[in-house]
């Protein structure tokens, strides 16, 4: 028995060791090169979840890929903590631990709490502006940690006599412009929205029949639209792209001219509910010419006014979707035409 058990614990042994050899880090650039490889590989990882989630892919449907992403950062962390020092030099390992768990964290926590987040951002402006500053701080912990392990690599590679030469790879040319793609769309999203979520409130006014409701949400929807127009102008086109900036503005430029035949909706609800009280006088009294005469004159004003109110509701219904289906075939043609795709690797 004991020599069986020897054999198999050889046996193990030995593929083991075909499957992982041995790393000899005798040469510092072999030594940065191993996890310059390791951090090439999450990179790609990175990517791959990030396009899903920028071509058409919402947060909870990636959810694979953020696992697969850190599982990846967790077999590397574990494999670069199990390098030994170079030549006592525990800096440049040390520091790549330290930034994988940091990006361990980050995709663990942090963006499981924006998937989350995601679900309910939807719901008011406020909570879409925490969403996007919740991506938005994710990144800027990723970026100042990848900054701080760069910056101990080149001081590895001077104190060893390497000649780092500052590249710029496909990968890291795809992550610096997603970065830039990302930051441009929020910055036009977080505009359309606010007048977008402010429409939302004055249709359920609309809907209830809500006069005062109307007046005070149509004011909001007039001072958001103009402001957004006006941060527009100051915005920068990505790539000299102005396609996201010109969908915005014709929305919030709809939003503006929607709010001009609201006198045509609350004239209709007045003249209902003044009708409604004039009908329940009606039936209850006795009725004279005149009052035949007002009741029926009545009448024709509040189906005179109903069916304004009608072609107005449609007339807003179809531009409203128009413009809506421009925006997104917008937002879909922008990250189609710039955001790197990468598959999976």
């Amino acid at each position: 028995m004991k020599r069986i058990l020897t054999a198999l614990i050889a046996l193990l042994t030995l593929l083991i060791s075909i499957r992982l050899p041995a790393q000899d880090f005798t040469d510092p650039l072999q030594y940065l090169d191993y996890i310059g490889k390791a951090n090439e590989a999450l990179t790609q990882k990175y990517l791959v979840y990030l396009s899903f989630m920028s071509h058409g892919k919402n947060a909870r449907k990636v959810e694979k890929r953020r696992t697969e992403l850190l599982n990846a950062i967790s077999d590397t962390r574990f494999s670069v903590a199990g390098m030994p020092p170079f030549k006592g030099d525990r800096s440049f390992r040390d520091t790549t631990v330290i930034y994988l768990k940091l990006l361990n964290s980050v995709f663990n926590e942090d963006y499981g709490k924006i998937v989350n987040m995601e679900e309910i951002a939807e719901q008011s402006y406020d909570l879409m502006e925490a969403y996007m500053l919740a991506k938005e701080k994710a990144n800027e912990k990723l970026e100042a940690a990848s900054q701080r392990q760069h910056e101990v690599q080149k001081k590895f590679a001077v104190t060893h006599n390497i000649n780092l030469i500052e590249n710029t790879d496909e990968m890291s040319a795809k992550m610096k412009t997603a970065d830039l793609v990302m930051k441009h769309y929020q910055e036009v999203y977080l505009i359309f929205f606010k007048s977008y979520k402010q429409e939302a409130y004055l249709m359920d006014a609309v809907n209830n029949k809500n006069i005062n409701g109307v007046e005070q949400n149509m004011n909001s929807l007039q001072t958001f639209s103009e402001d957004g127009l006006a941060k527009l102008k100051e915005l920068k086109a990505y790539n000299n792209d102005e396609s996201l900036i010109v969908a915005c503005r014709n929305m919030l430029n709809f939003y503006l001219a929607e709010i001009k035949t609201m006198n045509s909706i609350t004239d209709f609800f007045l003249k209902e509910e003044n009708f409604t009280k004039l009908k329940k006088k009606f039936d209850a009294s006795k009725k004279t010419q005149k009052d035949v005469d007002e009741f029926n004159k009545a009448v024709n004003d509040v189906n005179a006014a109903g069916k304004t109110y009608n072609q107005t509701n449609a007339d807003l219904n179809k531009e409203r979707s128009a413009g809506l289906d421009d925006w997104n075939k917008a937002v879909k043609r922008y990250m189609d035409d710039y955001m790197p795709y990468q598959q999976r690797g």
